[in-house]
């Protein structure tokens, strides 16, 4: 299956296809010439699929330069950015040579800003391993790296040359990370796709949705598609992406990346929001129940024990939509449908 993201200035092509990873060789051979290619990957990641994706490289005449870093939220940094830059640097590359991003959302945001930084920009591609990069992260072209102060605070829009998609990979994914990616899929059902959200609402739990991995795939990146193509720079209507998120990288924040999974955080911000937004007649009724019904057929979390909403509404401070003490927050009118509603900073207090 190819799908394509057509932007003004650059298109790219998406392939999902099972045992993909064997032919990327050949898959990358339309894209590039041949030169040299720095995969950045991660230690879990290294072991699983590194040797089979630097196999088929090689033999398509490519010349392949493993560039490793820990599994983990705490990778995506400044710090490791600048050790990349150095292995780039040591390694003679030029702007005439390309990245791959092998590995899951931290890996293609922390490659992503890399290709984007060095040199003022290096061609890369996005081979996603978990589903949630799959479905979201690897397209669309955000890249970032955290800072103490915030998630995905220094970063820069950026598109891939193309993203190539295994759903095979998915075999080796821990239970939990693959319910970190369903949180997206729910996602994106919720905002935009009523007929995907039946679909989910059809399925009997993680495996059932797990044998029907590329349908549910392809149609949660048909979302992103179609919003991305219709606001690549994140202006206005990109926003209703960021459902949960604003509640949900305020977790993180306060919690520490890695102790809380992304997806984890994004579904209990989804169903805060959305709480209080049924309560005070913003959202239809019934649409928090529904929600929850949903997020716990997949075992994905919707409350939190220590939940602090004074250090939460103090991360959220930070938030990249904050303008002039206005946030944009993303509500749902009902299942399959988001509206982008500007609220004053104070009045995020009472979501939480």
């Amino acid at each position: 299956m190819l799908l394509t993201v057509n932007l003004k200035e650059h298109n790219y092509q998406i392939k999902i296809q099972k045992s993909s990873l064997t032919n990327i060789g050949e898959w990358l051979k339309d894209i590039w010439s041949k030169r040299k290619i720095a995969i950045i990957t991660d230690s879990t990641v290294n072991q699983l699929y590194t040797q089979k994706v630097e196999t088929s490289l090689t033999d398509s005449g490519f010349t392949v330069t493993i560039m490793e870093v820990a599994s983990g939220e705490s990778s995506k940094s400044l710090a490791m950015a600048e050790k990349l830059y150095a292995e780039l640097a040591q390694n003679y590359f030029t702007k005439s040579d390309g990245i791959i991003a092998l590995g899951g959302g931290v890996i293609g945001d922390l490659a992503g800003f890399v290709a984007a930084t060095y040199m003022r920009g290096l061609a890369f591609v996005q081979v996603p391993t978990s589903l949630l990069a799959q479905v979201d992260s690897s397209i669309g072209g955000k890249t970032a790296v955290n800072t103490t102060a915030a998630k995905n605070l220094v970063g820069t829009f950026y598109q891939p040359e193309g993203v190539l998609i295994d759903p095979d990979v998915l075999s080796t994914l821990p239970q939990k990370h693959l319910e970190e990616g369903i949180a997206e899929i729910v996602k994106a059902a919720a905002i935009a796709d009523n007929q995907l959200w039946q679909f989910l609402d059809r399925l009997q739990d993680t495996v059932d949705l797990k044998q029907h991995a590329e349908e549910v795939i392809i149609a949660a990146l048909k979302v992103k598609q179609e919003v991305v193509e219709k606001d690549e720079f994140d202006q206005n209507q990109r926003l209703i992406l960021n459902f949960g998120h604003t509640i949900g990288h305020a977790i993180e924040k306060t919690i520490g990346y890695g102790k809380i999974s992304h997806g984890e955080s994004v579904a209990i911000g989804m169903l805060k929001i959305t709480a209080h937004a049924e309560e005070i007649g913003l959202t239809a009724k019934n649409t928090t129940k529904e929600l929850q019904q949903m997020l716990d057929k997949f075992h994905l979390p919707t409350e939190l024990s220590d939940w602090d909403p004074l250090q939460i509404n103090k991360a959220i401070i930070h938030d990249k939509k904050v303008r002039d003490n206005q946030l944009n927050i993303v509500l749902l009118e009902k299942i399959g449908q988001a509206k982008i509603v500007p609220i004053h900073l104070e009045k995020m207090k009472e979501y939480l």
